[in-house]
């Protein structure tokens, strides 16, 4: 459904751009206008093209840049009135000098080396900020209980796309700053929720029994291990874990 409405507000992005300024009497659209970091000589298609790579990478519309006349209305692409759009440029001009200097610095020959894009950081998302950076915004006033529900919030409206890490290690990462803030009880329901997701997993069990170890449960903490281990015999690291705390 989101790809959907993204491709849709694309579509209708793309086609406001192309009509943008036409002239009367079915004459061609002038060049566009106040071009800053783009060539000033690009065609029109080509312009289109561009904004088109941007409005999928932060997954916005047009508006989000550039000034909407009254809602639903045509979107005025040569002001300057907006702040992201200012913002949009500095990135793309630090974009361009990123593409500009990676060769030299990894050794490898122009048009060779990997190159950095809108998509390449954001994801689809407009600010894009690690998953676990946005839970912990979430819970530093609300605690664990506000975390989990901005967490699930993304989950439902982003899962299956690349902007945040809902596999087995994200709310894993995310207990772990809980854990390294002192937070104890946020990082076991952080962990617990995590086995909701992924009830055999290894890795959530043995972060558990490390939570547990740090509020003084030791027993919690081998129980803990031992399910590790049971759901995966060749965590070594579980294992090393498990002998420690029993002493042998």
């Amino acid at each position: 459904m989101r790809n959907s409405l993204m491709a849709g507000a694309m579509v209708v992005c793309v086609a406001a751009l192309a009509h943008a300024q036409g002239q009367p009497g079915g004459a061609p659209p002038p060049p566009p206008a106040n071009l800053q970091v783009l060539a000033k000589d690009m065609p029109r298609p080509q312009v289109v093209q561009v904004m088109q790579t941007y409005t999928a990478a932060l997954g916005v519309e047009c508006n989000y840049c550039h000034v909407q006349e009254g809602r639903g209305g045509r979107n005025d692409f040569a002001a300057d009135d907006k702040p992201a759009k200012k913002t949009a440029r500095e990135m793309m001009k630090l974009t361009r000098d990123i593409n500009e200097k990676v060769p030299t610095l990894v050794g490898k020959a122009a048009g060779t080396a990997t190159t950095v894009a809108c998509a390449t950081c954001h994801r689809g998302v407009a600010i894009p900020k690690q998953l676990t950076d946005v839970v912990a915004d979430a819970s530093a006033s609300g605690g664990a209980s506000a975390g989990l529900a901005k967490y699930k919030e993304l989950r439902e409206k982003y899962y299956g796309g690349q902007s945040y890490d809902f596999s087995e290690g994200g709310l894993i990462a995310i207990a772990r700053r809980a854990q390294t803030d002192k937070k104890l009880d946020d990082a076991v329901a952080y962990l617990q929720a995590n086995l909701e997701y992924y009830p055999k997993s290894s890795r959530t069990y043995q972060a558990l029994s490390q939570v547990e170890n740090a509020k003084g449960d030791k027993a919690g903490a081998i129980k803990d291990l031992e399910k590790a281990v049971e759901l995966d015999p060749n965590n070594q690291q579980a294992q090393a874990q498990l002998k420690q705390l029993k002493g042998q």
